[in-house]
């Protein structure tokens, strides 16, 4: 008997052995990146896939942590404690990961590493490199762009046939007036000139920040700046529909590139006021993170918007505007502007009423 049980415990440890060559055969033979972790979010085993992208640390969450940034993406740590300790699934797409060495677009699945028993022992980092893909498919929405500033220009001729008329007629005025002995009028008709010229500037800087994605390269200038000037712009428009524009932020923050910047958030404020047709309130708030990031939120007290759309309305085209009072441009070129600082933009329904949309701004050091 001792001669038989002998024979059985070899057997098994054998046969451990072999699983255990097995699943790191699998583990190092898959097409994407794994790193697995236990409960204590120590690193167990990574795979050179993952390795070749990632900057595997002892803890799996200062490998996201070291080549991401959190205030953009969420804190890692609570993800991952979500997933060994509730069993979450969670899926993270176009996250810029970088390396001293690297830096790639990648793709993180997070999932609970699940026992044959159903326990949870701890989770899984799957990654896929999608950079080419990426980069594929900004070469594909740039050629739409351009197909689509054809279907733009009948609005485009609209748009500017408009202002130019009126410019026409206010600078006749203004010289009719001029000849009958200088009255005060004319002051009044040549401001009402350079509105309608403001309008059209406005309108073709759109149409070239969409289609020749420009990037500013002005001076950098304080963030609480760009805000102030973007809400005086457009206070005019927001005493006429009955809405306040409140400010939650300090002043003397980081600075910034202004120029498109300042861009985004007057289209934020502008959309934020059209939401509120009987009138409401804005509250533009922005806090600075360690790592210097503004998040900047604009929050409305609007009716929201379906949470479906909460993507598609980034999209060129997409509008929820009713008649002619939108292109769908704004939100598209909003967009193209933040991620050109490396930045995000998102939009989400406020757990009462209305809609936060909020800008991640990686500012200079």
């Amino acid at each position: 008997m001792p001669d038989i049980e002998k024979q059985i415990s070899i057997k098994k440890e054998i046969n451990n052995v072999k699983e255990g060559n097995f699943a790191s055969s699998i583990l190092y033979s898959l097409p994407i990146g794994v790193v697995v972790f236990d409960k204590e979010l120590n690193v167990i085993n990574a795979n050179s896939y993952a390795s070749n992208f990632m900057d595997i640390k002892q803890n799996a969450e200062a490998t996201l942590a070291v080549g991401t940034n959190e205030k953009i993406w969420g804190n890692w740590r609570k993800i991952l404690l979500d997933v060994v300790e509730n069993g979450r699934k969670f899926r993270f797409d176009n996250v810029n990961y970088r390396t001293s060495e690297s830096q790639a677009f990648l793709q993180f699945t997070l999932v609970p590493l699940i026992a044959a028993n159903g326990s949870i022992q701890g989770g899984i980092i799957m990654l896929e490199n999608v950079t080419e893909r990426e980069n594929i498919k900004k070469q594909f929405a740039n050629s739409e762009k351009f197909a689509a500033m054809g279907k733009l220009a009948s609005k485009v001729a609209h748009e500017l046939n408009n202002p130019i008329d009126g410019i026409m007629r206010y600078v006749n005025l203004a010289k009719r007036a001029i000849s009958e002995k200088g009255l005060p009028k004319p002051v009044e008709y040549l401001e009402h000139a350079t509105e309608g010229l403001k309008r059209m500037v406005q309108i073709i800087t759109e149409l070239l920040e969409f289609s020749r994605s420009r990037y500013s390269t002005l001076e950098d200038t304080p963030l609480d700046k760009i805000l102030d000037d973007a809400i005086k712009f457009i206070e005019p428009a927001a005493r006429t529909a009955e809405v306040k524009i409140e400010k939650q932020y300090q002043s003397a923050l980081p600075k910034t590139k202004s120029s498109n910047i300042f861009h985004v958030f007057c289209n934020l404020l502008k959309n934020a006021i059209e939401a509120m047709p009987d009138g409401g309130r804005v509250t533009v708030s922005c806090d600075i993170s360690d790592n210097n990031v503004a998040v900047i939120k604009f929050r409305d007290t609007g009716m929201g918007f379906e949470p479906a759309n909460s993507e598609a309305i980034f999209e060129p085209f997409f509008t929820t505007k009713t008649g002619s009072r939108g292109t769908g441009l704004g939100l598209a070129i909003c967009r193209d502007i933040v991620e050109k600082y490396g930045g995000k933009i998102t939009a989400q329904n406020a757990p009462d009423i209305g809609s936060i949309f909020t800008v991640y701004l990686p500012l200079s050091k």
